[in-house]
């Protein structure tokens, strides 16, 4: 038999919003407890027997594990916690214990970051065996040419000596100062190091996709939402290695 949990919480574990949000509708008497209105967050309710009611949908009782892609915006980091700047978990809609960003974006980057507590769905997004590609919008100071394009495609080699692994770059004729990139690596500051090798300088960075998902263009920057089973499924889809 399930453990009774707070009304507050169940809702808030099953990705309805944090436990202030939920509360705010609990008290907008917009959640129903087997068909009477609750009147008080620290209701308890067992979601074995419970017929929990938000906004006319019926709750299911809270998933095993939680799937969010955020759009990132720049300045925030790429952690649960800092302590000196914000983290992208400002911009979750959950207080769900144990969710963690897959990876990391630069602080300065933009765009897709998902964020999980799922650790092996993490690691098989991030393990470098298994090639996930990631994608990103790259505008520079100067022209791609030919040579750079080339150069990405033979596989870039630091300073340092790190070989990056065969890489695809992509410009429009008619705008040779941005770069669509794809990568299945993870190397810090990758992109950037690479396009510094060939003498150019990113301006403005932004991963659009992982695999087979893409940055929803109707999710804009800070806003986060839940992924489906068909959109985990999808970043796995459409690798180019």
């Amino acid at each position: 038999m399930a453990k009774a949990v707070r009304l507050d919480k169940f809702l808030a574990d099953a990705g309805k919003g944090t436990r202030s949000e939920v509360k705010k509708f609990i008290q907008k008497g917009q959640v129903q407890v087997n068909g009477t209105p609750a009147e008080k967050p620290e209701l308890k309710v067992d979601q074995d027997k419970d017929v929990v009611v938000l906004a006319g949908e019926t709750v299911g009782a809270a998933p095993e594990f939680v799937y969010y892609l955020l759009n990132k915006p720049a300045g925030c980091v790429s952690a649960t916690e800092d302590r000196n700047d914000r983290t992208v978990m400002e911009y979750v809609p959950s207080d769900r214990k144990g969710i963690f960003p897959v990876g990391r974006l630069d602080k300065d980057t933009e765009g897709l970051l998902l964020i999980t507590d799922d650790g092996d769905f993490a690691h098989s997004i991030t393990s470098p065996k298994k090639h996930v590609d990631k994608k990103y919008v790259a505008k520079l100071d100067g022209e791609i040419t030919e040579d750079t394009v080339k150069a990405f495609s033979d596989g870039i080699e630091f300073s340092d000596g790190t070989k990056c692994r065969s890489a695809v770059l992509e410009c429009d004729e008619n705008d040779k100062k941005t770069g669509i990139v794809t990568i299945c690596e993870g190397k810090y500051h990758q992109v950037k190091k690479m396009f510094l090798c060939c003498g150019l300088k990113v301006v403005h960075l932004q991963r659009i996709s992982i695999g087979g998902l893409y940055l929803d263009s109707n999710l804009h920057i800070g806003e986060c939402k839940l992924l489906t089973d068909l959109d985990k499924k999808s970043v796995f889809i459409g690798n180019i290695h």
